[in-house]
């Protein structure tokens, strides 16, 4: 509960430092394609070019997608993918880069990239769902915190199931980093060493 405050806070922080506005996620059509559908569900963006999805998805900033950037953009990296074994998503890597990396060399380049989309491609619907790709505290804040909270939100409002999941998941980690730091300052750590080796008594 104590990193809950701490995280509650951040994000009332983070709220009103984009001047307290709600921006939800746009409306697309049904049938829109899938890049249309995970601008709008992911960025809450609606008016985009090859150029800036290239940029957006481009997470080293090398100014090439590589292939594990492509899975990343699908989602494949986020924890609600898990399930998808790796055979699958080696498949998913070869079915992308046969589409987009026309020299063969193993990565997508922006001029690829843009080319594809100027000559009427769009990114395929792999069946992965929208693309998660952020971190937990993104994911959280973009499909939860901005739907259901705002500026006005207080502590005792974070009720809902994926508020308590998400407080719950930091109080954990701040649990292990403590246990961690105690095995840290330990001299010795008996759980360590095979019990052939302890003393007895």
């Amino acid at each position: 509960m104590r990193s809950t405050v701490i995280v509650a806070a951040s994000l009332f922080t983070g709220v009103l430092g984009h001047g307290g506005a709600h921006e939800q996620k746009p409306i697309v059509p049904d049938d829109a394609n899938w890049m249309t559908k995970h601008m709008a569900e992911e960025h809450h963006m609606t008016g985009f070019d090859a150029s800036s999805f290239f940029t957006l998805h481009d997470f080293n900033g090398n100014n090439r997608l590589e292939a594990d950037e492509l899975l990343r953009t699908y989602g494949l990296m986020d924890e609600s993918n898990a399930h998808v074994p790796l055979s699958q998503r080696d498949e998913y890597q070869r079915q992308l880069l046969d589409l987009l990396d026309r020299n063969s060399d193993g990565w997508v380049s922006r001029d690829e990239f843009t080319t594809f989309i100027a000559n009427g491609g769009v990114l395929p619907d792999l069946g992965t769902g929208p693309g998660h790709h952020g971190d937990d505290e993104y994911e959280y804040e973009i499909h939860h915190w901005e739907k259901y909270h705002d500026e006005n939100t207080k502590l005792e409002d974070l009720t809902h199931p994926e508020d308590i999941a998400h407080f719950k998941k930091h109080d954990e980690m701040e649990d292990a980093e403590e246990r961690l730091a105690k095995l840290d300052s330990m001299p010795i750590v008996q759980e360590n060493i095979p019990a052939k080796f302890r003393r007895s008594g």
